[in-house]
């Protein structure tokens, strides 16, 4: 018998569990077009307002992975792992942390994507590196993680389709914020990456999507929980994001902080931690260490022993960028013609920050998009951010702002102002690492 996409519908507004039968009928139309926009929008709109169950959320996501092509890394030597974040400021984890776990043993096919709003995105920041290949083909891509270790690259067409529409209708429909629906989308493109285990960074604050804790708390338990249900084991952490996690935020600055960070120029304490956590999360879900020392340990020594910044280097070079980029970064990293220290409207500790704030200045001075079609430039953002407690004034700006021109430094100058509150005593800081859930 079909299984007509209204009553799927109709069931899931009044609050019925739906089958995996019908969950797949779904997904089947979605991806094939059958299903109309006007129906997709009243089916996320329903589960917006009914929710799912974790088994529903699991066998939507199931769905969606089967929608479309499933990396197979079954002849790699080693376990194919990964880290997904949900997005913040200065957040450049993913650039340390896949050639430390690849230095450990573990294999990272990264597939990461592009800023949108006032998040950066991975790809943009390595699109910043001249002649870094970002979506090679299929055998470049595999080439490069056997090789290297590690390869990060963007999502293909074919990686999870049904989800690629769902999320267009869901952007355009107010029905993003649904944490099964988010569960669903994140955990389908990760399994159609072929992982063995995924570290999930979960971000809460001022600058995450998920501002409040309960929220975070809810999306990091769902995801952990429907992603073992779904065949990929998974630990969630929840991290801070009530400030930037770096003191630098801009594709090009970012690539440069990494490469400081990786050669041990600078390893910014908040920055190390959430890399090390991560890292360490994922050395344990691929049997490659007995426990959370053990795994922290080991990144501790591949960082300092310089075999992750070795493999990166690699990595970049494999994928087209400058062989000698760790070397020379300032050689290719492209520079804004105008730097100027913003200072704060009064003198005074850093008490409070709409880190969201921040990363909306980095996309006023053009380094982030507000449509997905807009192109960006890399040279621009800030660096020298202050952070929650530190002591400005003349001495010390809220940052350094790199710029095109007078006209984005003043409106990024207006934004960054408005997104610092200075009082006279340092505020409690948040751990870096609030919270570690597994299923």
């Amino acid at each position: 018998m079909a299984l007509l996409p209204q009553e799927i519908i109709r069931r899931k507004r009044d609050g019925a569990t739906l089958s995996d039968d019908e969950i797949s009928a779904f997904v089947r139309g979605l991806s094939s077009g059958a299903i109309s926009e006007g129906q997709v929008a009243a089916f996320a709109m329903a589960v917006f307002f009914k929710g799912m169950s974790r088994d529903e959320c699991a066998a939507l996501t199931r769905a969606m992975t089967n929608s479309g092509d499933v990396l197979d890394w079954s002849d790699l030597p080693g376990p194919a792992l990964d880290k997904h974040s949900t997005g913040g400021v200065g957040d450049t984890v993913s650039l340390m942390l896949a050639p430390a776990v690849a230095a450990c043993g573990g294999f990272t096919p990264m597939i990461s994507g592009r800023g949108l709003g006032h998040t950066g995105g991975t790809l943009d920041k390595l699109d910043s590196i001249p002649g870094y290949v970002s979506q090679p083909d299929n055998a470049l891509f595999r080439k490069i993680v056997r090789d290297v270790g590690c390869a990060i690259i963007g999502q293909t067409a074919n990686l999870a389709p049904a989800d690629k529409r769902f999320y267009a209708i869901r952007d355009v429909t107010a029905t993003v914020e649904s944490i099964p629906l988010i569960t669903a989308s994140i955990l389908s493109k990760k399994l159609s990456a072929g992982l063995q285990g995924l570290a999930m960074d979960v971000k809460w604050g001022s600058g995450a999507f998920m501002a409040k804790s309960d929220d975070a708390r809810a999306l990091a338990t769902n995801i952990a929980y429907v992603a073992m249900a779904a065949g990929l084991p998974t630990t969630s952490l929840i991290t801070d994001m009530n400030e930037p996690l770096a003191s630098v935020a801009g594709n090009a600055l970012e690539i440069r902080y990494a490469i400081d960070f990786l050669t041990g120029v600078r390893r910014e304490p908040r920055m190390y931690a959430v890399t090390v956590a991560l890292a360490a999360e994922m050395l344990i879900l691929g049997n490659l260490a007995d426990d959370i020392d053990e795994a922290e340990q080991m990144i501790d020594r591949a960082f300092a022993s310089g075999r992750a910044a070795e493999i990166f280097g690699r990595m970049v070079a494999g994928l087209g960028g400058p062989a000698d980029l760790m070397q020379r970064p300032d050689a290719y990293l492209a520079k804004a013609p105008l730097t100027r220290a913003i200072p704060p409207a009064a003198n005074g500790r850093v008490t409070a920050i709409d880190t969201r704030g921040v990363g909306l200045a980095v996309v006023a001075l053009g380094g982030g998009r507000t449509r997905a079609d807009q192109t960006i430039d890399h040279s621009v953002g800030l660096i020298e951010l202050a952070g929650l407690g530190d002591e400005v004034g003349p001495d010390r700006p809220l940052a350094i702002a790199h710029a095109r021109d007078e006209a984005d430094l003043a409106r990024a100058t207006e934004m960054l102002l408005a997104a610092y509150v200075i009082g006279s005593e340092a505020p409690t800081r948040a751990p870096a690492i609030v919270e570690r859930i597994v299923a």
